[in-house]
């Protein structure tokens, strides 16, 4: 598995990164502007065959983000933002870095944070200031699909900005790309030779939403053979979760769960082992159209699972540090591995415990 991802990474040290931001700003006219800029996307023949495999023994690996964010504000278009780059590129072009990681796994979970529609419809109230709503056409469905994700969690603040009609839009969007998906009622599975991943998808905005996670992780339990839980709250821009949620986390893990993984401060924040089972609190952004300027750190978490005649017999997971741009100062929704040594070694100090900052 490793082997694998150095050999990814050692393709991708061959891109070219953008120019530095003049002091001026950012310049829509400027073909050099990294706003503008295209990176080289490098060649890749689809997944490197695993060896030694059969249906009595095998690996399965999944590959886990943070917040995708594949709109703009209002759905609107405006120079530089989100729907100005779909308007211009092609749906490969945001993924295109890491999709020989998706394409080499078996599957790709992300948490798609906005809603996708093709209708004018109302934005749903909101009491918090600022607020915010954000949706783009369902053809963005396609960005997902063209480069190796294969489910979603709609789970999340932003599937709801335009009431019930903009989650059930935004779920026949994405599986009509042929997306699997989960929300607070909804489970999904991940299937190899028979062998069964249960994703369980849901808002933790207080320590008591635990308990009915809890009851979903016992009902899949009937369905499946190992347990994942794909959380959405917590406070924004820290990087330390809140007592609260680190209690609510181990509860999850105390009630069955085997790998917690929690999105939406928008940063990334540490993991910790926990009775054996890993806890990672914050993935952060991935690709996001929600800032011109997002905290530039954030990983794939990948998760390994070797079966051997229908049991787990080994239990691996990687971090893989990534940028949310490669844009220099300005977000051109490109993200990609990092490949300077002295920043991965950054963010897994920081994901581990022992740095301050992932950045």
């Amino acid at each position: 598995m490793k082997r694998r991802l150095a050999a990814l990474l050692a393709v991708l040290q061959l891109l070219v990164w953008a120019a530095p931001v003049s002091a001026a700003g950012w310049d829509p006219t400027d073909p050099n502007d990294p706003l503008l800029w295209e990176p080289d996307l490098p060649e890749f023949d689809g997944p490197m065959p695993r060896t030694g495999e059969t249906e009595d023994a095998f690996s399965i690996v999944i590959s886990f983000t943070g917040d995708m964010l594949l709109a703009s504000l209002h759905g609107k278009r405006a120079a530089g933002n989100f729907l100005d780059y779909t308007a211009k590129r092609e749906p490969e072009y945001f993924l295109q870095h890491v999709s020989p990681i998706f394409g080499a796994d078996d599957f790709t979970v992300v948490n798609l944070e906005n809603v996708l529609t093709d209708r004018a419809l109302t934005p749903k109230e909101k009491s918090t200031d600022p607020a915010y709503w954000y949706r783009a056409p369902t053809a963005n469905a396609e960005i997902l699909a063209s480069s190796g994700v294969e489910a979603v969690s709609l789970a999340n603040n932003h599937t709801g900005d335009y009431g019930a009609a903009g989650y059930k839009d935004t779920a026949k969007a994405v599986a009509a790309a042929g997306l699997e998906y989960g929300g607070n009622d909804r489970t999904f599975y991940l299937e190899k030779n028979g062998y069964r991943v249960a994703v369980i998808c849901h808002g933790l905005w207080n320590e008591g939403q635990a308990a009915g996670i809890v009851r979903r992780i016992k009902a899949a339990e009937k369905e499946s053979d190992f347990q994942v839980v794909f959380y959405h709250g917590g406070k924004e821009g820290v990087h330390a979760p809140e007592a609260w949620r680190v209690r609510a986390s181990r509860r999850l893990i105390e009630g069955g769960a085997e790998l917690v993984l929690g999105n939406h401060p928008h940063v990334l924040q540490p993991r910790e082992v926990y009775k054996g089972r890993e806890i990672v609190y914050s993935l952060g952004n991935f690709c996001y159209g929600g800032s011109r300027r997002p905290e530039n750190r954030t990983i794939i978490y990948q998760l390994t699972l070797r079966v051997e005649n229908g049991e787990l017999a080994e239990t691996e997971s990687e971090m893989i540090p990534c940028y949310v741009h490669t844009g220099s100062t300005v977000n051109n929704y490109c993200p990609a591995p990092i490949t300077d040594e002295e920043q991965r070694k950054q963010v897994l100090d920081f994901m581990d415990g022992s740095a301050k900052s992932p950045c």
